[in-house]
């Protein structure tokens, strides 16, 4: 099994402060700025940064999907999400840049092996990459309106 790795990168508009805390709000900022790969969202305790826990299915692709159960951890300028069902971590990285910041979402896991592990490793970082890119920019849409 070789851990698969997918990041993204985005510019805002705003301050590091604020962008922490529209990323740790689970209750409002969360689930608005959510693609549509997430589905049946909902909060399991707290709502609002560090121990909160959060329920979703990621509808990977249109066959594979992922039931996740998160736990929240909120450290410095980072915020980590750790998948109690998987070897998923998602954490957020946000760094000052000029008048903004700079938010850097990485997801890992440990994928599958064999000729299954080799596609996941290969396909599965792009298409998830994809989710990314649309999260921080609904992100970035929210923060610079």
């Amino acid at each position: 099994m070789a851990q698969v790795t997918a990041t993204q990168t985005v510019q805002i508009n705003a301050t590091p402060d604020a962008v922490l805390a529209a990323l740790s709000d689970y209750t409002t900022t969360r689930p608005a700025i959510l693609p549509a790969n997430y589905r049946d969202y909902s909060v399991l305790s707290g709502g609002e940064g560090n121990g909160t826990q959060v329920h979703w299915i990621l509808q990977a692709t249109e066959k594979r999907q992922r039931d996740v159960k998160a736990t929240v951890a909120v450290a410095d300028s980072t915020i980590t999400e750790t998948d109690a069902n998987s070897s998923m971590v998602t954490t957020y990285t946000v760094a000052p840049s000029g008048s903004g910041s700079t938010v850097t979402t990485t997801t890992t896991w440990q994928g599958a092996g064999g000729i299954g592990g080799f596609f996941e490793k290969t396909f599965a970082p792009k298409g998830l990459g994809r989710i990314q890119a649309e999260l921080l920019g609904n992100l970035k849409t929210r923060l610079e309106s």
